[in-house]
């Protein structure tokens, strides 16, 4: 996630998209992208963009530390392994965007895996993160290398990648920074391209978007035709998918068969991202991607707040938080502070943060360290807690 005031940073375009796809997907290890069907916006070719020194950021690194054995998959969403308690019930996956890594760190603080990036060109600023639900692959976003990915948990290896890195655009093959990832109960991918106003449900077996909600050029808050910019697509229990626009903090429920069920604007939100449902389903908890930042939670059918932490100063106070999560069992809130460079865990009750990893203003690959990060996931999927004897 970004401000909106950042540039679009682009050159004239030097090669046609057909000789970038055969130049990268080698590197890439995907099939050339099958054509959607076209309309007045959809070209095919995308536009160069500028890479800069803050979107390469620290480059390949790695923590170093050494990672213990990966234990077999035993839990799911529905069934979770053994909880660790308060105040992190779960191991969570971070996206380390500046880092252009994936960590996963323990209740404890362990560093428990990680993906460093194994090609800068093809794999850099991963933003979001999310688990499949087997938990044995992580759909992955980078909004400013223009491109998803795919990454296989226990091979560590880049698996898939749809999208031309450092190419923007709207037709066959191309992405105008995509934000938000998940993998579907059926396979297929889904992200919020967030400047073509669209979100699109992939086939990663075909490269070819199946569903888009949303028109490139046409951002306004129409569903399911037109959306104002969305930057989080989050699937439900029930496979319907919550829709979160950028302009004026829509939020909607949208079925896979393209209806809505109800739109609503989130309270006391300048800059909503990536709203999630609470665990049982029934209210909605949304992040505010500004300064002082905010987390709000509130009932869709009365659009009344039920829970809300914003800190003006201080310790305490979030800068610019792109997601906000209820952990099960504790129902405390699990934040990811960007420009703090830092993930809290904050008392439901007091209002306190009770855990942090990263710390405050301080930017690092170092065990402890994080360099802005954005996205984050529970690995409830596998028993770390009884394979470190923890």
């Amino acid at each position: 996630m970004r401000p909106a005031s950042i540039p679009f940073l682009t050159t004239l375009i030097r090669l046609s998209l057909t000789w970038c796809a055969m130049l990268l997907l080698p590197i890439l290890g995907t099939a050339s992208p099958v054509p959607v069907a076209k309309n007045s916006k959809t070209t095919t070719t995308g536009v160069q963009v500028a890479v800069t020194a803050e979107m390469t950021g620290a480059g390949m690194v790695s923590s170093g530390a050494t990672l213990p054995p990966i234990p077999p998959v035993t839990g799911s969403r529905s069934k979770m392994v053994p909880s660790w308690g308060k105040p992190l019930p779960y191991p969570i996956m971070i996206a380390d965007r500046r880092n252009n890594r994936l960590i996963e760190i323990a209740p404890d603080k362990t560093i428990l895996w990680e993906f460093p990036s194994p090609n800068l060109k093809v794999y850099r600023g991963n933003e979001d993160v999310n688990f499949s639900a087997d938990g044995k692959q992580l759909a992955v976003s980078e909004e400013d290398n223009f491109d998803v990915h795919i990454v296989d948990y226990e091979k560590r290896a880049l698996t898939w990648t749809y999208g031309v890195p450092d190419y923007r655009g709207s037709g066959p093959g191309l992405l105008n920074y995509p934000d938000d990832a998940h993998l579907l109960a059926d396979g297929q991918f889904i992200t919020a391209d967030i400047r073509n106003c669209r979100v699109v449900i992939i086939d990663p077996k075909a490269n070819a978007i199946t569903t888009q909600w949303g028109t490139p050029g046409k951002c306004k808050h129409n569903p399911p035709s037109q959306l104002g910019h969305p930057n989080g697509a989050t699937p439900m229990e029930n496979g319907d998918i919550l829709v979160t626009e950028i302009s004026e903090a829509w939020i909607s429920r949208i079925t896979r068969d393209s209806k809505v069920v109800w739109s609503v604007k989130a309270p006391n939100i300048r800059y909503p991202s990536d709203a999630f449902p609470t665990v049982d389903g029934k209210q909605i908890i949304v992040a505010d991607f500004w300064k002082p930042g905010r987390v709000v939670i509130f009932d869709p059918a009365t659009h009344k707040i039920t829970w809300e932490y914003f800190v003006k100063e201080g310790d305490g106070m979030l800068d610019h938080s792109s997601i906000a999560r209820e952990l099960p069992e504790t129902g405390d809130i699990l934040v990811v502070d960007d420009l703090n460079d830092r993930v809290v865990v904050i008392d439901r009750k007091t209002k306190a943060i009770i855990w942090q990893y990263g710390e405050k203003g301080k930017k690092g690959f170092a065990p402890g360290l994080l360099n802005y990060p954005d996205g984050v996931d529970l690995d409830v999927f596998r028993d770390w807690k009884g394979a470190l004897k923890k």
